[in-house]
């Protein structure tokens, strides 16, 4: 229970009005832990990253809601947690960078490239190739090796 669940249905009755004939209902993801639903994603890969041993995970974020997540997790786990983030997304997205800190985690602002979300995954992988016997890599894509961890 400590993402919210179970998320309610919605039935979105103007919207099934407008359409016309089908009923549509929203899942509200929105209404989990931490206002969204990439905290599935990271409480799934940050009891897996316990299981195997790890003390330390990281993440990289483009807007902040996986680093949040993370933060988030880690914190209830007892995990080390460090976000990688592009500086131009940083300075962007302060309150998300807030949160992720209060929460305990280090936050390294990524100054290379194009100082977004792909210069931050960049950081996040050599940061796991180089410390992958103590830390596992909450990755927030459908990306990664196959298989992983």
């Amino acid at each position: 229970n400590y993402v919210g669940r179970p998320t309610p249905l919605y039935h979105a009755k103007r919207l099934s009005d407008d359409i016309g004939g089908a009923q549509i209902y929203l899942k509200r993801e929105d209404l989990n832990h931490t206002g969204a639903h990439k905290v599935n994603n990271t409480i799934g890969q940050a009891l897996l990253a316990k299981m195997v041993g790890k003390k330390r995970i990281i993440a990289e974020t483009g807007a902040g809601q996986h680093g949040v997540a993370t933060a988030t997790i880690a914190a209830r786990l007892g995990l080390e947690c460090v976000v990688y983030m592009g500086a131009d997304d940083v300075e962007r997205q302060a309150m998300n960078v807030y949160r992720m800190r209060l929460l305990g985690a280090t936050v390294v602002p990524v100054t290379s490239g194009t100082r977004t979300l792909k210069d931050a995954m960049n950081e996040a992988m050599r940061d796991w190739v180089t410390n992958v016997d103590s830390t596992y890599y909450v990755i927030g894509t459908v990306a990664g090796p196959h298989p992983y961890p």
